[in-house]
């Protein structure tokens, strides 16, 4: 990421509001207020931000909530990253104090910015090999899912006809109350090793 910016807006998003905080390339701040979810009051930061230079503006969330305010810095001629979730709590964990307030990581995210800019993340615009990722993921996610099934449907219809199959296998167990362990978790193994 390009580190020749003048200023770098850091924006803890939220559903309904979001809290930017500004520094200058020195560290200073220049803006730190909750703002709404709302183009005109995002519009307004942005081009006030730019009259003291170049402006990145980091968000927490790519994505669902942080879109209109990557849209709206986008459209203002902002560049726009994106500060990893890891990365942010390995940068929270660098200031004193355990509060989580939106005002502290919106200072956090614009200060690791500015000093650790390696750790940032471009926002793609058109991201096609993205797109097709999550779709392939999603179709990845099902499969699984219907795998699953279909295991435990043909198991249970294995031990309606023939109830002594467990007994043939001594020491292992055929049934699991729980396959899936969560959504995004791999299919567990249900054949029993020998």
């Amino acid at each position: 990421m390009d580190e020749g910016y003048e200023v770098y807006c850091g924006l803890d998003v939220g559903k309904s509001e979001h809290h930017a905080a500004a520094l200058n390339a020195a560290g200073e701040r220049v803006f730190d207020k909750p703002l709404p979810q709302d183009e005109a009051r995002l519009r307004e930061l942005f081009l006030g931000l730019q009259q003291h230079g170049r402006v990145l503006v980091i968000v927490d969330q790519p994505n669902t909530i942080g879109a209109l305010p990557i849209a709206v810095a986008r459209d203002c001629g902002c560049t726009v990253a994106y500060l990893p979730g890891l990365a942010m709590r390995k940068a929270a964990d660098l200031y004193p104090g355990k509060s989580k307030t939106d005002a502290r990581d919106a200072f956090i995210i614009a200060e690791t910015a500015r000093s650790i800019p390696h750790t940032l993340r471009a926002v793609d615009r058109d991201s096609e090999v993205l797109a097709a990722l999550k779709v392939l993921s999603g179709f990845d996610a099902d499969l699984t899912h219907e795998c699953t099934r279909a295991i435990n449907r043909l198991r249970s219809l294995l031990l309606q006809i023939f109830p002594a199959l467990e007994r043939a296998f001594p020491g292992t167990v055929l049934t699991r109350s729980l396959v899936l362990e969560s959504k995004n978790s791999s299919m567990t193994s249900l054949f029993p090793r020998s």
